[in-house]
C-alpha cells in the first residue's frame, strides 16, 4: 500500500472462480485501485497551534478588546470612582470590584486578552510566512504561455524591420526596470521575464509587527509603569509618590523640589492660571529645572509630572494674643513645635498642630500647655471665634478641648496663621511609550506598503515571423489590476519605441 497517495493498490492472494467453466485458476497478481483516506502529514500542527493560528480568534479577540475599551471609557477609571460607586447597588458594586472594572486597563483579564492577541498574531504570522516566502523567492519560467492568453491589443505590436540586437535590447531594458531578469529561447520565440514589488508581500507582516509593538508596549507599561500623585509644599523636596490604585508609596530614585508656586485669579475669584517652579535633584544636586503648567507637563528619568491641583497648608509663623484679666494682651509670633514660656513663668506652651481650614471654620491651632506643676493641657483655638460658635455644636463648645481659656488665668487667641501653597502633581511612568511609538512607525510603513505597492511579474515574448517580429507583453499582479494594465501598456509602448529606434542615430 502506498501511504503517500490517494489511491491504494491491493494484491489478490486467492484463486478466482470462473462461473462459465466452473473451475478456478490462479491469476497473475491483480492490482485493484481503491480510494484511500489521505494520511495526516507528520508535521501537522497540534490543536493549540491550530487554535492560535485562527483568524476567527483574531476577530473575536479584537471585538472583546474593543468592548472592554468602551467599558473602560464609560466607567470612571481611578478618578471619580467614589462618586460613581455611590449610585450602584451593593451587588453591582461587588461585581464591578470583582471584575476590576474601575481599572480595566490594568486588570488581570485585560492583560490576558492582550497576551492572547499577541500570541495569536505571532502564530498567525509564523504559520503563513513560509508560503509568503515561497512566493517571494519563486522564479517562474520565462517561456510560460498562460500569461499571454487573451491579451489586449495594446499589449501586442509588430516590428517590420527588426534590429539585429533585439534580444539584447529587450533584456537590458527589463534588467533596468525589473528584478530577477531571465531570458529563454524556444524555437523561433524568445521569452523574457522580470518582476518588482516583491517586498509588498511582506507589508502585512510589518502591520503585524506594528500591532505587536503596540501590544507589547501596552503590557510593558501595564506591568512596569505606574500612575501616582504627590503634594509638594513650597520649599519642600520629595523622593516618593503615592500610587493611585494601591495607595502605596513608590520611590522615584531622585528628588523633586518645589521652589515656588504662584496662582493668578479672575475677577470672580476663580483660578486663572497656576504654575509650579520645580527642580529635579540627583544625589542632592540640581539636575534639571522645569516650569509646570496645566497641560504643560515635564518629564525626568521616564516619569512625567502633570500640574493637577493646588492648595494651602499652614506655614511656620503663628500669630497669637495671650491675655490675662486686668492686663494688656501680649502679642507673639511663634513657630510650631517650639516651646515658649508662659507670660507668668508658670510653665511653657507650644503649638502642636495647625489646620488651615478645619470643619469649614477657618484656620485653627492646637495649644499644648506644660505647667511646672500639673498635667499637660491641650485645646484648640480659632482665628474666627464667632464662626466657630455658630458651627460647633454645644457639647463641643462646652468641652475643654475647644475652650481658649482652658488654662487659666490665660486666654489664647489665634490672630493670624501664615499659609504656604502646595502643588498637587500627577506622576506617571510608562516605559512602554517608546515601544508604542515604534509600533505606530511600523504601522504607517506597513499600511503604505500593503495598500500602495503591489507585486507584479512581467513576461515579454518576441516571435520571429520572417521579416517581422511580433512582440507581446503580459503580466500578473497580486492586486491593483488597473495599475498592472496601465504598466503593461506603458511597457509595450516603451519597447516598441526602443525596438524601432536606429542605434546608428
Amino acid at each position: 500500500m502506498n501511504r503517500g497517495s490517494d489511491v491504494g493498490f491491493f494484491v489478490c492472494p486467492y484463486p478466482i472462480f470462473d462461473t462459465r467453466t466452473g473451475s478456478g485458476f490462479d491469476p497473475e497478481p491483480v492490482l485493484l485501485h481503491m480510494p484511500m483516506k489521505r494520511q495526516s502529514p507528520k508535521g501537522r500542527p497540534n490543536i493549540v497551534w491550530a487554535f492560535f493560528s485562527s483568524v476567527k480568534l483574531t476577530v473575536a479577540l479584537l471585538i472583546i478588546l474593543a468592548t472592554a475599551s468602551v467599558v473602560g471609557t464609560l466607567i470612571p477609571q481611578t478618578e471619580g470612582v467614589a462618586q460613581f460607586a455611590q449610585g450602584l447597588s451593593p451587588a453591582m458594586l461587588k461585581l464591578f470590584v470583582t471584575l476590576d472594572l474601575f481599572d480595566v486597563y490594568h486588570s488581570l483579564w485585560f492583560r490576558i486578552l492582550l497576551g492572547a492577541l499577541t500570541a495569536n498574531i505571532v502564530i498567525c504570522s509564523l504559520d503563513r510566512f513560509p508560503g509568503t516566502w515561497k512566493r517571494f523567492t519563486s522564479r517562474p519560467k520565462p517561456d510560460r504561455e498562460k500569461p499571454f492568453q487573451d491579451l489586449a491589443e495594446e499589449q501586442t505590436f509588430v516590428i517590420h524591420h527588426p534590429p539585429a540586437d533585439v534580444t539584447e535590447r529587450v533584456h537590458d531594458y527589463l534588467a533596468d526596470k525589473y528584478r530577477k531578469p531571465r531570458a529563454r529561447e524556444v524555437g523561433t520565440e524568445r521569452y523574457f521575464y522580470g518582476e518588482k514589488g516583491g517586498y509588498s508581500l511582506f507589508g502585512v507582516y510589518l502591520v503585524h509587527m506594528s500591532v505587536l509593538c503596540i501590544l507589547v508596549g501596552g503590557l510593558v507599561g501595564s506591568f512596569l509603569g505606574f500612575e501616582a500623585y504627590v503634594n509638594i509644599v513650597e520649599g519642600q523636596t520629595i523622593d516618593t509618590v503615592v500610587s493611585r490604585k494601591e495607595r502605596t508609596p513608590i520611590k522615584l530614585g531622585f528628588g523633586v523640589r518645589c521652589d515656588n508656586f504662584t496662582v493668578d485669579f479672575y475677577e470672580n475669584g476663580a483660578p486663572k492660571e497656576y504654575r509650579a517652579e520645580v527642580t529635579f535633584m540627583v544625589d542632592g544636586k540640581r539636575a534639571k529645572q522645569e516650569t509646570l503648567l496645566v497641560n504643560h507637563p515635564a518629564t525626568f528619568k521616564g516619569v512625567t509630572f502633570y500640574q493637577s491641583n493646588y492648595g494651602t497648608v499652614p506655614g511656620n509663623a503663628v500669630h497669637l494674643s495671650i491675655s490675662q484679666q486686668g492686663k494688656a494682651p501680649i502679642s507673639m509670633q511663634v513657630e510650631p513645635k517650639t516651646p515658649y514660656p508662659l507670660p507668668g513663668g508658670e510653665g511653657t506652651f507650644s503649638i502642636v498642630d495647625l489646620r488651615s481650614n478645619i470643619m469649614d471654620i477657618g484656620p485653627a491651632a492646637m495649644v499644648s500647655v506644660h505647667p511646672e506643676d500639673g498635667e499637660e493641657i491641650n485645646f484648640w483655638i480659632f482665628e474666627y471665634r464667632d464662626r466657630a460658635k455658630k458651627i460647633l455644636p454645644g457639647p463641643m463648645l462646652n468641652s475643654p478641648k475647644f475652650n481658649a481659656s482652658a488654662y487659666g488665668p490665660y486666654t489664647f487667641v489665634l490672630t493670624g496663621l501664615e499659609t504656604r501653597y502646595y502643588t498637587g502633581l500627577q506622576a506617571n511612568k510608562d516605559p512602554g511609550v517608546s515601544i508604542v511609538w515604534m509600533g505606530c512607525f511600523f504601522m504607517v510603513i506597513g499600511l503604505f506598503v500593503t495598500f500602495f505597492t503591489f507585486h507584479r511579474r512581467v513576461w515579454v515574448r518576441v516571435s520571429d515571423q520572417g521579416q517581422d517580429l511580433v512582440v507581446s507583453v503580459a503580466g500578473t499582479s497580486s492586486k491593483n489590476p488597473v495599475g498592472l494594465e496601465r504598466e503593461l501598456n506603458t511597457l509595450a509602448r516603451s519597447l516598441e519605441k526602443l525596438l524601432h529606434k536606429d542605434p546608428r542615430i
